[in-house]
């Protein structure tokens, strides 16, 4: 269910994306009000759901994290247990940052960010390879990233 966000809430929102360590004094100061009203929007849209969490991104390349890979799975049973089993596992890996299920040829979409190709092969042969339902996958390597973002345009 979509949530109403006045303009207020919205402006709040875009501050907040572009820096979530923006203090209420500051959020107050740009938009001409008081803290207490900025706080209580803040927690209003906490409780909401509209703001999930607030986390800090790293540079993979900073970390060490220089393979970004896109790996596509067709699983063999569809059934609604089989699909939540498979999402379980494959979302319990820390190399899997993100898992969508999808339409079209596969039945998952996943990205998996790892050190190098020795990681990854790693990763195929001792946590892929051993998820029940598998039928098949097929990954594509990330050979650079022309734009990265998290923040929504809020209108």
């Amino acid at each position: 269910m979509k949530y109403i966000l006045d303009e207020t809430d919205k402006k709040i929102l875009e501050l907040l994306q572009e820096n979530a360590k923006t203090t209420i004094r500051e959020l107050a100061s740009h938009l001409n009000l008081s803290t207490t009203p900025i706080f209580d929007r803040i927690k209003r849209l906490e409780k909401n759901g509209v703001i999930s969490k607030q986390v800090v991104l790293l540079d993979e390349s900073k970390i060490g994290k220089a393979m970004t890979s896109f790996v596509q799975v067709s699983i063999k049973d569809h059934s609604l247990s089989m699909v939540r089993e498979f999402t379980k596992k494959i979302t319990s890996f820390e190399e899997v940052m993100e898992c969508y299920h999808i339409s079209g040829d596969a039945d998952f979409l996943i990205k998996v960010v790892v050190d190098d190709m020795s990681e990854f092969n790693q990763f195929l042969l001792n946590k892929i390879s051993k998820v029940p339902n598998i039928g098949r996958h097929k990954t594509q390597f990330a050979l650079s990233c022309s734009k990265h973002t998290t923040a929504y345009k809020i209108s």
